[in-house]
């Protein structure tokens, strides 16, 4: 039974005569007469349970009779042996048969998928194929990665004459057997005898054979990764695909990261970290990508470009949304293609993939002795006389961040509900306009205290400004705004929560409580160790370091309890550092 059938400009074959062939006679007559069997996916055969056959939009069972081990028996008797990845074939199609194992080795399962030749699916990315440039392609399984590798190859043979060679680890791009499909046109194809030697055949194949292009299929460990950048820094064209739904779940695989260029810390200068409104320690791309362009097949009819790796990996990492292409194709066989519109987060930003959101600023490592707090009073409203050393550069990319801060606060609705008045006289609640501290913090200040303060992100309603003092610095056009305006400013030397908490409860003319009223703030989760931890390095200060001016050694701790404690000790204004090796690593605490 040999099918040709046409959805739109696509041309489809299958050999699913082949494939009935193998399968049990109270099987095979039931498939025969499925009316859907054109779109069947696979059978599975399992012992002890019923067979049953996979289509698109469900599964059915073949039959109300158990599988027993003849029927799985008569199936593997007619095929090809399997091999160590589990899988055989039928020779000449493009079908895969997959086996499970018992403990012993016995098969007691079978998992035929159906193979077919797809003619017309790469016209989405024709005009990419035909760049030279390598090609990466992600989706999740069964989207039909192997299918355009298939076509990919095919095209760049026949219809653009290159020398073309297939590694084909488990004869799924081009069939069982020692002479492969017809799917692949004029591509030669390398048999790969155990799995884990492909990445040595990737290399053969281009020292012996000469390619133009290297197709491969499921990179999935470090060495077939590196052996393809090998292959790429030599000049040839690479198109394989790889495990991930998108590009960002290789940033955040480590084994498969070099694809796209690999990540490394950088820690940046005072300078430089303020430009780019980040913290000092950041992700940035290790070298050039190995596949330039990356294609995320969410189905068979869009698919996701990336035309620019590098570019793309680059916005990632430093947290914004990228803006790929988003490839469609009707059922006329028509391409559309539009950019996506990025979404900008809270503050503009996305955070970085797989890297943790920093809270304060002894999380980015740049802990330094501290000193006396000056007195909390507005600023001096003045013309900044920074403002004529600095570059005009630097203030203009300062006022830039600020109306991205000022367009990207999510809403002006108050946490805090209804107006009443304050201890002055003033009316409450308190608009506050933040700028350079974290929403986040902020956010859990106000809920948590109760605190009548409103978030704007329209300075002209705000009653005062909150902002990092550096940032207040190094920005002339805040103070001038603020002056015109007549709102006063308030700075806080860090975005931590004690200094944030204090800020906000002196705006508001409350008196500062006692730290240990504010242990639910500085737990991260509520759990009873962090607590414990907090209320341990509370009682050592009260107790010992203040009445008795004396150093206090605490308990080893993990690292992220450490720094709730040491939030908890700078919330008394006292010194305090890390020492020891883990897992005895502790927290002392020094007298003022």
């Amino acid at each position: 039974m040999d099918e040709n059938l046409s959805l739109g400009r696509t041309q489809i074959t299958d050999d699913l005569g082949d494939l009935l062939a193998v399968l049990p006679e109270s099987i095979r007559t039931t498939l025969e007469q499925h009316p859907k069997l054109n779109i069947l996916i696979e059978v599975v055969m399992d012992l002890g349970r019923y067979p049953e056959a996979r289509f698109p939009n469900g599964a059915e069972y073949l039959s109300d009779v158990a599988i027993t081990r003849a029927e799985l028996e008569y199936c593997v008797d007619r095929l090809g042996s399997f091999s160590g990845d589990n899988r055989a074939g039928i020779e000449r199609t493009l079908h895969r048969i997959s086996c499970m194992r018992n403990r012993t080795g016995e098969i007691v399962g079978l998992t035929c998928r159906v193979g077919r030749a797809v003619y017309g699916t790469i016209e989405m990315i024709r005009d990419l194929v035909e760049t030279g440039k390598s090609i990466l392609m992600l989706g999740r399984p069964g989207v039909g990665k192997t299918t355009a590798l298939r076509e990919i190859a095919r095209v760049l043979a026949d219809e653009l004459g290159k020398r073309v060679v297939i590694i084909d680890t488990s004869n799924e791009i081009a069939g069982d057997g020692d002479i492969p499909h017809s799917a692949i046109g004029k591509a030669r194809r390398m048999q790969v005898a155990r799995p884990e030697l492909q990445h040595q055949v990737m290399i053969e194949a281009v020292e012996n054979h000469m390619p133009e292009v290297i197709v491969i299929d499921e990179i999935g460990t470090e060495l077939e990764a590196l052996a393809a950048r090998t292959i790429a820094e030599r000049g040839v064209q690479l198109v394989g695909t790889a495990h991930g739904n998108k590009l960002e779940n290789l940033l955040k695989n480590p084994t498969l990261s070099d694809l796209v260029g690999g990540i490394q810390t950088v820690t940046l200068g005072d300078d430089e970290a303020r430009r780019r409104a980040s913290q000092k320690t950041v992700l940035e791309r290790k070298s050039p990508p190995t596949f330039e362009i990356a294609v995320e097949m969410q189905d068979r009819h869009q698919w996701v470009v990336h035309d620019n790796v590098a570019e793309m990996v680059d916005i990632l990492l430093r947290g914004r949304q990228p803006t790929p292409q988003i490839r469609t194709v009707n059922d006329e066989g028509k391409v559309s293609i539009v950019r996506q519109v990025a979404e900008l987060g809270r503050n503009g930003l996305m955070p970085p993939p797989n890297v943790p959101q920093a809270r304060g600023w002894r999380s980015t490592g740049r802990m330094a002795p501290m000193t006396p707090q000056i007195p909390l009073t507005p600023l001096e409203l003045r013309p900044n006389t920074l403002a004529t050393n600095a570059s005009q550069a630097t203030l203009e990319a300062d006022l830039g961040f600020a109306q991205l801060l000022e367009q990207n606060w999510d809403s002006d609705e108050p946490s805090y509900a209804g107006a009443v008045t304050g201890a002055n006289g003033e009316d409450l609640p308190l608009h506050v306009y933040p700028y350079g501290i974290g929403r986040d913090e902020l956010d859990q200040v106000i809920e948590i205290l109760n605190l009548p303060v409103v978030l704007t992100k329209d300075i002209a309603n705000a009653d005062a400004v909150l902002a990092l003092r550096t940032h207040i610095k190094n920005h002339s056009k805040l103070r001038q705004i603020s002056k015109v305006r007549q709102v006063p400013i308030y700075s806080v030397k860090s975005g931590t929560i004690p200094q944030i908490t204090r800020t906000l409860r002196r705006m508001l003319h409350m008196d500062d409580p006692l730290p240990g009223d504010d242990l639910q703030l500085l737990s991260q989760n509520g759990k009873h160790d962090e607590v414990e931890a907090l209320e341990e390095a509370r009682l050592a200060v009260e107790q010992i370091v203040i009445p008795n001016h004396q150093p206090v050694e605490l308990l080893p701790r993990s690292s992220y309890i450490r720094k709730m404690q040491h939030e908890l000790v700078e919330h008394y204004r006292l010194k305090s550092s890390s020492f020891g090796e883990d897992p005895n690593r502790r927290l002392r605490i020094f007298p003022d």
